[in-house]
């Protein structure tokens, strides 16, 4: 019966983070390859929910008190007006905002620009919606933007720019899943192109809170031109740790946030009803609560860049936000990144993910001559969205793995 699936079903195989997330449950491993919490969400959230619950919150439910908040935190964190009435549709997680807000703009041959390397649920929201991805080559170590090559990247045909979370101090933007900055003049030139084009610009502003080195969150819908034409996704999973609860929304200008709320409501009807009551707490939470949970993140982040460096892993630059470490295998390493992360859950019960599932081109032979022709196959992205428990953990097994081994996995004295 395999040849009666559609040609998009076909398309498809399981997410390899999913996999790794799964084959870490079997097997007890530490799970450093899902950016999921190991922690408890915090106690008022869990009761706010308890009590929607309570209250017989469990039918299909639009709360607008979520528009509301959410308008006047974009009006004090950026300047912008959104009126909370018709610029807000409520989804089911970022994920399901996201992939209405592809739905609502790309037709068939429509062509997407995203930048390598690449979060892989973009790709496949763009497939399903019958567009094109476009990957523009970000250049290793440092993940540089050839202004050229992007804007040579553009076509007629090309509709919108995909782009992650963007932070600002001095204009800079880290990048999922590198950790990459982009600079003041990287970003003038994907909004300056965008207005030039006449593209849209999709933003996935998840981590909006959680950026380190005092680096502020901004959102490109506040650059000159681009309130007009960007659609912002977000959502509660990352900021409040509850991965689970698929609370999320897309915020834009009210033709496009109308075409997403129609598709979320063919899909999913309505955003869980309890969480959406809960989330109503979540978005009221004092400053200090951001501020702790920023503080915390950072001190993971010091501290899974210390054990990866302690391995011999090469730090090229710390990641500036979000919770996940882009680390490049040590120069000896005759392992491929497929083959570090199986001898890394066979050897030392740690899953980690390969770095070559967000690579998705290939740079130019002269650039591959400075940069090694492996760099795809060289990059491992470890989780450090856990406990302090779980990360000492890892770090012990991780420890003892390199002294049994006499060197580090892989090397050429193992």
């Amino acid at each position: 019966m395999e040849q009666k699936l559609s040609s998009a079903a076909k398309t498809f195989t399981p997410s390899p983070i999913q996999e790794l997330s799964h084959l870490a449950q079997r097997s007890n491993a530490i799970n450093l390859a899902e950016g999921f919490p190991d922690f408890p969400a915090p106690s008022h959230l869990k009761n706010a929910a308890i009590s929607a619950i309570n209250s017989d919150f469990n039918q299909y439910r639009h709360v607008q008190g979520i528009c509301d908040h959410l308008a006047n935190i974009m009006k004090e964190m950026h300047g912008l007006d959104f009126d909370p009435r018709t610029d807000m549709a409520i989804c089911c997680g970022q994920t399901e905002a996201f992939a209405a807000a592809v739905f609502a703009i790309i037709d068939q041959g429509d062509e997407v620009v995203l930048f390598d390397p690449s979060y892989e649920t973009y790709e496949g929201c763009i497939r399903m919606a019958g567009g094109i991805p476009v990957y523009v080559a970000l250049e290793p170590p440092h993940w540089t933007l050839d202004p050229e090559r992007f804007i040579n990247s553009l076509t007629a045909r090309t509709k919108a720019v995909i782009l992650n979370r963007l932070t600002n101090m001095k204009w800079h933007s880290p990048h999922n899943p590198t950790g990459k900055v982009f600079t003041k003049d990287e970003l003038e030139t994907i909004a300056g192109a965008c207005r030039r084009r006449d593209c849209i610009a999709i933003t996935d502003e998840v981590y909006e809170h959680i950026t380190y080195d005092n680096m502020k969150h901004i959102s490109l819908a506040s650059l000159p031109g681009m309130q007009e034409r960007t659609i912002i996704t977000s959502s509660l999973s990352k900021t409040f740790s509850v991965t689970g609860w698929r609370v999320g929304w897309a915020i834009a200008p009210a033709f496009f946030a109308s075409a997403i709320r129609n598709i979320h409501v063919k899909i999913t009807d309505s955003a869980p009803a309890p969480f959406q009551e809960a989330a109503l707490t979540a978005l009221r939470s004092p400053p200090e609560y951001f501020e702790k949970l920023r503080r915390e993140y950072e001190s993971k982040r010091d501290y899974i860049v210390q054990m990866i460096e302690g391995i011999g892993f090469q730090i090229k630059f710390k990641p500036r936000g979000a919770f996940f470490l882009f680390a490049e295998l040590p120069e000896n390493y005759l392992l491929s990144d497929v083959e570090y992360v199986k001898e890394l859950i066979k050897q030392a019960g740690v899953v980690a993910v390969p770095g070559c599932g967000f690579f998705h081109t290939t740079l130019s032979t002269e650039k591959l001559s400075q940069v090694g022709c492996r760099y795809q196959k060289r990059y491992v992205r470890f989780a450090f969205c856990k406990s302090s428990a779980t990360l000492a953990a890892a770090a012990q097994k991780l420890a003892e793995l390199s002294d049994a081994m006499g060197c580090d996995i892989g090397g050429k004295n193992a």
